[in-house]
């Protein structure tokens, strides 16, 4: 394994230090009521695709984050948080964790897993309250909602951040607000941040259990995928009970149109027209898990040679933590030009002791047929996870995706990947 780059342990024993050294002082605190976080987290992934003349890919990866978050100065409500990360590969790994613009390295005939060995600073950001109000500066995480337009990708072994400014309130009971300009982010590839000229608007209002209304506007505008769209919509999510059961559901709805903002290196407005719906539910069935979802990213018309001919663009959401959405395989980061329709149903238990199981069947089709074709492959997801017991903090994870191609081109092919993973917090 590589030599791993310590600058996050540097930085926690800094703080160390001063915590100790300066918190005598009845004068002055630089630090005060530190407190330290870590993960380990060790996977196993491997990638199989039908017929193709890359190799399979076999990762064996690891990451490690080690942060601290503490008072500074002795100002009430005045806040500093810190998180470095690195992810390193093991022995006997053999996968392709480049950008796809990358040709020369060393491992560009091996199947994609989107793992490079990278370290960087994931979270570096300055937080004051006061009462009810935020206010955060700096690199940081972010998870709106259901994540399905603004995430953190965790999924990966690198996750996403956003270099931002982010105001939160919650003074009236029930309702939250959040406001945030990201100036730049930072993939899950091993790449430079990417700059962004981005304006998040979000609240929700909780009602009762069973009725939490979210109101949104996402105005985007980033580098690194020349994406620049205004997508604004309204959900609808709850708890409602059903004799023994408790069935969790969601129902949105949201368009995607013209950019408030220019792409910050075409200078080009972009021009957008889509929409997005979701309607899904779960019912917990005392530990039985029985659910159903239609989701549905319109797409734009095409000719035979693939060009949209009716002037509209497929909703997208580059922003999304998309592993989360439309089956563990992956097929489908990008949305198709046709669009999305997206039919699964869900079948589980989660127990104390006994974890949490589960199998997910997806049916895919495209909005608008492509090439006069729509059927893009159907797939069956299965997860395993529980609480490794004898040590706080310590689970294990097995995983698969088995995705069955269609008919629409660069969607034919049979994938199947496997995870085993094993994950560390303190």
């Amino acid at each position: 394994m590589k030599k791993i780059t310590l600058s996050a342990v540097a930085i926690l024993s800094l703080a160390s230090t001063f915590t100790t050294t300066l918190s005598a002082s009845d004068e002055f605190t630089l630090f005060s009521n530190t407190k330290f976080n870590g993960e380990v987290r060790a996977r196993y992934e491997n990638v199989d695709v039908e017929d193709s003349i890359l190799k399979n890919a076999n990762a064996y990866t690891v990451r490690a984050t080690l942060g601290f978050e503490t008072n500074l100065l002795g100002l009430d409500g005045l806040t500093m948080k810190v998180d470095g990360t690195t992810v390193q590969s093991l022995s006997g790994t053999d996968y392709n964790g480049y950008a796809a613009t990358d040709k020369t390295h060393p491992y560009k005939d091996y199947q994609t897993v989107i793992d490079p060995e990278q370290t960087r600073f994931t979270q570096a950001y300055l937080q004051y309250k006061y009462g009810a109000t935020a206010l955060k500066a700096g690199r940081q995480v972010m998870n709106l909602d259901n994540e399905r337009f603004i995430g953190s990708v965790d999924w990966r072994q690198m996750m996403q951040s956003m270099d931002a400014i982010t105001l939160t309130n919650s003074s009236i009971a029930g309702l939250n607000l959040t406001g945030s300009y990201i100036y730049s982010y930072a993939t899950v590839f091993d790449e430079r941040t990417q700059d962004s000229d981005s304006v998040l608007l979000n609240g929700n209002y909780k009602i009762a259990d069973w009725l939490k209304i979210t109101a949104y506007d996402y105005m985007l505008s980033l580098e690194k995928s020349q994406f620049a769209a205004d997508t604004y919509g309204l959900a609808l999510t709850g708890d409602v009970p059903a004799g023994i059961a408790k069935i969790n559901y969601r129902a949105e709805y949201a368009l995607q149109g013209d950019s408030t903002f220019k792409t910050t290196t075409t200078n080009v407005k972009k021009e957008n027209s889509a929409s997005y719906y979701n309607l899904d539910a779960l019912a917990n069935i005392s530990g039985v898990l029985v659910g159903a979802g239609y989701e549905v990213l319109s797409g734009a018309e095409t000719n035979a040679k693939g060009a949209i001919i009716d002037g509209k663009t497929a909703f997208s959401t580059p922003l999304a933590t998309l592993h989360k959405f439309n089956g563990w395989a992956d097929k489908f980061l990008a949305t198709p030009i046709g669009g999305l329709c997206d039919a699964s149903a869900t079948l589980g238990y989660t127990a104390p002791n006994l974890g949490k199981a589960m199998i997910v069947y997806h049916d895919y089709e495209t909005d608008v047929a492509m090439n006069g074709k729509s059927d893009l492959g159907k797939e069956w997801d299965m997860l395993y996870t529980n609480a490794i017991p004898g040590i706080k903090g310590l689970s294990g994870l097995a995983k698969a995706a088995y995705f069955e191609g269609g008919d629409v081109a660069t969607y034919t092919k049979d994938v199947s990947k496997v995870w085993l993973q094993v994950d560390y917090k303190f």
